[in-house]
């Protein structure tokens, strides 16, 4: 007799609707554990399968042509030649970051998207509220790429060579000094701030969209001062159309040991722009692991290192954990900050 069948004699009026043999009961446990050992085997596969598959695509929260840019440009083609698959740059820049950020916290965490942070990164948690991700939470750590220090620079008008210099004026003019920035809760803008809670000054801030507006703002005097990559203003100190005051480091950059450090005027003073490798949480540990060997070794190359120290920029290259605690740590420096200044975006 079939399995759930009626019998086919219509003499065996006896015969029952699901009348099941004993032999019946193990086709569906054999059933169950066909598939079980199809899922295993399909799940074994994917872990062994080759990475990455296809193209690699790196986010960058920045327009082309920037220091970001030029950063993640300078390593996604090293890394496209490691992981023998070319690696895009798919620059996603406005939003304060938050557009860029969001895209990549939502991409399939496969491995195949990787995003390119900065230090807005971690200032974003403490000025803006809702956002659309968890910073920590919906990222997995690969490695910090590079740091880079700030320079504060002001057109010669305003009279100011120095920060001691720069903190006198505005304690003499309060509220009468501007500075410029490339947005609201950029590294530039979260710079100056921290100069102002240090300092108990009053400068007034003229955020832009962008590094070029204010660039050509600054030079044309309608602003007075900026705190921006030294990449994009070194020839214009050099020219002698702008001052440098004074970097943002904790010490004198090697590539410019002539601008003081902030710190050498005000103590414990440190605001560095940083650029880090981040992939979508969840994505596989032998994944995290084969990029951030591979950045690692990349960053720390003598071609690589040469390149990102003439765009002023140190290499790194920590380990995962490291890279945790230190956006962990940049967070919580600029949280407080915001409430200590009780700064909101403009």
């Amino acid at each position: 007799m079939g399995v759930g069948l009626i019998a086919a004699d219509p003499q065996c009026h006896r015969a029952k609707i699901n009348d099941y043999t004993e032999d019946s009961l193990l086709i569906p446990r054999v059933c169950s554990l066909v598939c079980l050992l199809v899922a295993a085997a399909g799940a074994a596969f994917a872990a062994d399968a080759p990475y990455p598959q296809r193209a690699v695509r790196m986010i960058v929260p920045y327009p082309p042509g920037g220091a970001g840019d030029i950063v993640g440009r300078l390593v996604s083609a090293k890394l496209g030649e490691a992981l023998g698959q070319q690696v895009v740059v798919d620059n996603r820049g406005g939003g304060g970051q938050v557009i860029a950020t969001q895209i990549a916290a939502g991409a399939p965490p496969d491995g195949h998207t990787v995003f390119l942070a900065s230090a807005t990164h971690s200032i974003n948690p403490a000025l803006r509220k809702n956002l659309p991700y968890d910073t920590l939470r919906d990222f997995a750590p690969v490695t910090l790429v590079a740091q880079s220090p700030l320079v504060f620079v002001a057109n010669p008008t305003l009279g100011v060579s120095n920060i001691k210099e720069l903190v006198a004026a505005a304690r003499a003019r309060p509220g009468r000094i501007n500075y410029a920035s490339s947005g609201p809760g950029t590294g530039g803008h979260m710079s100056f701030e921290l100069l102002k809670s240090l300092t108990g000054t009053d400068l007034v801030h003229v955020p832009y969209k962008g590094a070029g507006p204010a660039m050509v703002d600054l030079l044309g005097g309608q602003v007075q001062l900026l705190c921006t990559s030294p990449l994009a203003v070194m020839p214009h100190v050099k020219s002698g159309k702008l001052r440098a005051l004074a970097m943002t480091g904790p010490k004198r950059a090697s590539f410019a040991p002539d601008i003081p450090a902030v710190a050498e005027t005000l103590p414990g003073y440190e605001s560095t722009l940083w650029y880090a490798l981040l992939v979508p949480s969840g994505t596989p540990h032998g994944i995290v692991q084969r990029l951030h060997d591979d950045t690692v070794r990349i960053v720390r190359s003598k071609e690589v290192t040469q390149q990102l120290e003439s765009q002023g920029a140190e290499p790194v290259g920590n380990t995962p954990q490291a890279l945790q605690k230190f956006i962990a740590s940049e967070i919580g420096q600029w949280t407080r900050l915001v409430k200590q200044a009780k700064i909101g975006l403009d």
